[in-house]
C-alpha cells in the first residue's frame, strides 16, 4: 500500500508541476527519504512519513518531529488522504504533505510551493461503507460509548440513534468489513481496534457529519457575557457545551476562545436567553444535538468522547492537548 500511495503521488506531482520524486527506504529515519528534484534542477531533501490516512492523534507527533528533523532535514508527509482541516494544521506548522493526487505545500529556504484543488483519487475503487456515512457515524456514536448496544434488537438500536430500522444490519456490516467488530462466543458481538476506529470515527465526523449539523455562528451581545460563560443557565438535557467549554469544565486547563453549542433549541430561543447575535466570524458556533439518550457528561456538557473529537479537530496545541487530558482521564479504559 505505502509502494502505491508513494507512486502515485509522485506521478501526480510530476504531471502537475514538473517536479519529479525518488525515494530510498531507511531503517533509521521514519519510514524513508525523499529527494525532491525541481524543473530548474535544484534538488530538496526530505525525511519522509508514508500514511494511508492521517489521524488527528498524529498531528502533535508530526508537528513535533517536524521540529526535530528540521535539524537535519525537513519531514514530509506523504499520504493517500489529507483532510482540508489537517492540511491546514500541517501548513500552518510548516509540515510538508503531499497527497497521492498530486496536492503539496511545501515551504524551505529555497522553495515555497503551494498546490491545491486537484481532486481527491482513490487507489482503488471500494463500495459505500454505511458504517461511516452520516447517519452510520450517528449509531457508531452510541456504540463507541455504549459498546453493549451492539447486542439490543436493531429496532432499539435505531431508536436510541434517531435513525432508520434498514440502516442497522448496513452500519454492523461496515464494521465487520473493517474489522472493527466481531462475534465473540457465537452470541455476542464486540468492538476491536477501538482506538483506531475512534480515530476514524473522529475524522469521519467531522468531514461529514458535523458540516450537516451546522446551526449557525453567533457573537456574544457583550464583553461580560464572553468572560461570563460559566454562568449561562443552559437548558437542561437540551442544549451543551462541547468544544473548548467543555474541555475547560471537565479539565480546568483551557481557557476557550471558541464557543461549541449542541441543541436541541430553535435559534430564536437561543438568541433571546441566551443573548447571541448571528455572525458568520462569531466565535459561538451552534450545532444541532445529534443524539437522543443521556450520553453526556452531565445535564448541560457533551459525553467526553465528542469533547475529546472537537478538541482534536481544531489542530490547535492547547486543544489537542487538553484532550489527551480527557482521554487519560476519561476515555482511555473503555477504549482499551
Amino acid at each position: 500500500m505505502e509502494e502505491k500511495i508513494i507512486n502515485m503521488a509522485f506521478a501526480n506531482l510530476e504531471k502537475h508541476t514538473g517536479i519529479k520524486g525518488n525515494f530510498t527506504t531507511s531503517n533509521n529515519e521514519q519510514d524513508g527519504k525523499v529527494e525532491l528534484i525541481f524543473p530548474d534542477g535544484r534538488k530538496e531533501f526530505f525525511i519522509a512519513e508514508v500514511k494511508k490516512e492521517i489521524r488527528n492523534h498524529q498531528l502533535l507527533q508530526l508537528i513535533e518531529g517536524n521540529t526535530k528533523t528540521k535539524r537535519t532535514n525537513n519531514l514530509l508527509l506523504i499520504a493517500e488522504n489529507i483532510f482540508p482541516k489537517t492540511k491546514e494544521v500541517l501548513r500552518m506548522n510548516n509540515v510538508a504533505w503531499l497527497d497521492i493526487a498530486g496536492n503539496i505545500f511545501l515551504h524551505t529556504d529555497k522553495h515555497h510551493v503551494w498546490i491545491e484543488g486537484h481532486k481527491k483519487i482513490k487507489i482503488q475503487g471500494k463500495e459505500l461503507n454505511r458504517a461511516f456515512t452520516a447517519t452510520g457515524l450517528k449509531v457508531l456514536y452510541l456504540f463507541l460509548i455504549e459498546e453493549n448496544l451492539l447486542n439490543q434488537p436493531y429496532r432499539y438500536i435505531a431508536e436510541e440513534a434517531g435513525v432508520a430500522l434498514g440502516n442497522i444490519n448496513y452500519i454492523i456490516n461496515g464494521l465487520k468489513v473493517q474489522k472493527f467488530l466481531i462475534l465473540h462466543d457465537k452470541k455476542r458481538m464486540m468492538l476491536i481496534n477501538k482506538a483506531a476506529l475512534l480515530q476514524k470515527w473522529m475524522a469521519a465526523y467531522e468531514e461529514k457529519l458535523k458540516t450537516t449539523l451546522h446551526i449557525g455562528n453567533f457573537r456574544f451581545f457583550t464583553n461580560d457575557d464572553y468572560y461570563e460563560w460559566k454562568k449561562w443557565q443552559l437548558e437542561p438535557d437540551k442544549t451543551f457545551w462541547g468544544g473548548e467549554p467543555a474541555g475547560d469544565i471537565m479539565t480546568n486547563y483551557l481557557k476557550p476562545e471558541i464557543f461549541t453549542l449542541y441543541t436541541e433549541e430553535i435559534q430564536n430561543t437561543l438568541m433571546k436567553k441566551y443573548r447571541l447575535i448571528p455572525d458568520p466570524q462569531g466565535k459561538v458556533k451552534v450545532y444541532k444535538k445529534f443524539w437522543k439518550g443521556q450520553q453526556t457528561f452531565n445535564s448541560t456538557v457533551v459525553h467526553p468522547l465528542l469533547a475529546y473529537t472537537d478538541l482534536m479537530n481544531t489542530g490547535d496545541r492547547r486543544c489537542m492537548e487538553t484532550a489527551e487530558k480527557i482521554y487519560n482521564e476519561l476515555l482511555r479504559n473503555q477504549l482499551q
